[in-house]
């Protein structure tokens, strides 16, 4: 801790700007955090959020190139002053990216490896490992090589090997991104854990709000240009705040979302809750609430854009898919869902050929992604990784988006290619970045550049791993309208995710994975309608059903699964 003010962390005045960048983000920022305190830090994708994590142990400037001004203390040490490895004592991260700070060849070793590096005596380093990793549940899989873990499992590591460092802060961004809803249960029961202590800090850049808010003391929000809007207790921000929140563009509760939604069509819940519980309860006070809106039924189509039959994937030891078999329609919006290590990677990168299937065993619009060549593949099938760096090839952000224009052979000259890259740029907010290298930019920057990789081209079919991971709310919205736009179209959207809400609102059908088998494949509202079917999956309800489900007096509100089910016009 700061031994002048007995902060773990002071930050004055900061601001960074990243080589070859004209603004800065963030821009002007002060705060500090106390002792025991968990802080929240919001704001718009590409406002300095993870940048700022990174000032906070050193590596802006030392590792980043970036020119920082202002001062940032840990510990009582000027970060300017220090080596990353000095203040690897006092503040402890997660990366966005679990792959970008992970460096050894077991589960076990990589644990040991921070502190190990502090010097302490071999006793010490082991039981800080084991303790880390039964508190994420990796005990079990400690001599396995990283690469084998899902990225969900990888998540888990990173958080481990944070925990391990016994730092006086951590800093988590975007900690449970990659996770299932129970692995994030499991992750915020540590961090629950950690904090009734007293003595450790957290500063927690995360979107998923709903798993997050009852541990969260405070909560920081940046505006578009890196500078701070608000700062307060939760409550006083979150509910007091939430029209100018959402204003921003930022992540609401998914309660406090729907009680702004529901003052549009004159149900007022006052106060705005935070917690689905809360929403229940405030539902349940009212008298009189009209009823939810009806879905519109969906009419399915009978070609067949995707067929998959009878296909197992092995690697290694491990059977990651097992006889998995399902017919996905033209036009369709399929969400593949399953906890981590389920497959649903490797079902999307085997039906779009990124990882070739055996043969035979998938079509797609007459394909087999086991024999076409990568440009036959790449005109038909637009493919979004989970980890955007996996897919980028070009030093700048224009050549990164022309480079699948022009692998296919589209019948465009360099005018027509230029006019569709400039149509992307505009369409994702990323015209300023056009000569950006794409590895410079922020979480979401990059998510929506990858997504904007797979659209140029036109291809009919679009799969998309984890669509909306580091996007704000703003984003992410405009992107899922994006595809419900393209998916009523005509293109075929397939999207494997975690997000369940993202499942209920647009896809309009669900295929459920289990230790790699298809535990069930129909349409949306069958399959979250089945609750006994997602726990034996190992998943959740979406936030807005499992708090409609917990409504008392009024039946009807019972079925409600998505914010389009409620009246009232959008929030």
């Amino acid at each position: 801790m700061d031994v002048r003010t007995g902060l773990p962390v002071r930050v004055r005045d900061v601001r960074i700007r990243h080589d070859g960048r004209t603004g800065n983000t963030p821009d002007g920022v002060s705060f500090d955090i106390a002792p025991g305190e968990v802080v929240l830090l919001l704001g718009p994708s590409g406002c300095g959020k993870s940048t700022l994590a990174l000032a906070l142990n050193g590596l802006v400037p030392h590792a980043v190139p970036a020119r920082l001004t202002g001062t940032v203390s840990a510990g009582g040490i000027d970060t300017a002053d220090a080596t990353v490895a000095q203040l690897s004592e006092k503040v402890a991260m997660v990366f966005q990216d679990p792959d970008a700070q992970i460096v050894t060849g077991s589960v076990l070793d990589e644990v040991c490896f921070g502190p190990e590096n502090l010097g302490l005596p071999v006793a010490v380093v082991l039981a800080r490992a084991e303790d880390s990793l039964r508190a994420v549940g990796l005990w079990e899989r400690r001599a396995e090589n990283p690469d084998l873990l899902s990225g969900g499992g990888r998540q888990r590591l990173a958080i481990a090997c944070a925990l391990a460092m016994e730092s006086p802060l951590l800093v988590l961004d975007e900690p449970t991104a990659n996770l299932d809803p129970v692995g994030i249960d499991e992750v915020y029961a540590v961090l629950r854990s950690l904090v009734s202590h007293g003595d450790r800090s957290i500063l927690l850049i995360e979107h998923n709000l709903d798993a997050a808010i009852e541990l969260v003391d405070r909560v920081i929000v940046l505006d578009r240009v890196g500078r701070v809007a608000l700062d307060g207790p939760t409550r006083e921000v979150l509910v007091e705040r939430a029209n100018q929140v959402a204003a921003l563009g930022v992540w609401l509760p998914v309660a406090t979302l729907a009680a702004l939604r529901l003052h549009h069509a004159g149900v007022h819940v006052n106060p705005l809750p935070l917690t689905g519980g809360e929403l229940a309860a405030a539902l349940d006070r009212i008298r009189s609430l009209p009823e939810p809106v009806t879905p519109a039924s969906v009419r399915r189509a009978t070609e067949v854009a995707i067929r998959v039959r009878d296909l197992s994937v092995v690697r290694g030891k491990s059977r990651l898919l097992d006889a998995v078999s399902l017919d996905i329609a033209e036009g369709d919006f399929t969400a593949v869902i399953g906890t981590n290590g389920a497959g649903k990677t490797t079902l999307v990168q085997a039906i779009a050929g990124v990882v070739a299937p055996p043969r035979g065993r998938i079509s797609v619009g007459g394909l087999d992604p086991a024999t076409s060549d990568v440009r036959a593949l790449a005109a038909h099938i637009g493919f979004v990784f989970q980890n955007p760096e996996h897919q980028f090839l070009e030093n700048t952000v224009e050549d990164e988006l022309a480079h699948g224009l022009r692998l296919t052979g589209a019948s465009l000259d360099a005018a027509g290619i230029e006019a569709a890259v400039t149509g992307i740029l505009d369409r994702f907010g990323l015209t300023e970045l056009r000569n950006a290298h794409p590895f410079l930019l922020s979480g979401g920057q990059k998510r929506r550049l990858s997504v904007g990789t797979a659209l140029v081209t036109g291809a009919p079919v679009l799969i998309l791993d984890e669509p909306t991971f580091g996007q704000d709310r703003e984003r992410a919205d405009e992107l899922l309208a994006l595809l419900a736009a393209l998916n009523r179209g005509g293109r075929t959207v397939v999207a494997a995710t975690h997000d369940l809400q993202l499942v209920a609102e647009y896809a309009s059908s669900v295929a459920v994975l289990a230790s790699g088998r298809l535990l069930a494949f129909g349409p949306t509202a069958q399959i979250l309608g089945d609750e006994e079917l997602i726990d034996r999956a190992g998943l959740r309800l979406p936030p807005l059903a499992r708090a409609m489900r917990t409504v008392e007096n009024h039946a009807s509100w019972r079925s409600v699964t998505r914010m389009a089910d409620l009246p009232g016009s959008p929030a």
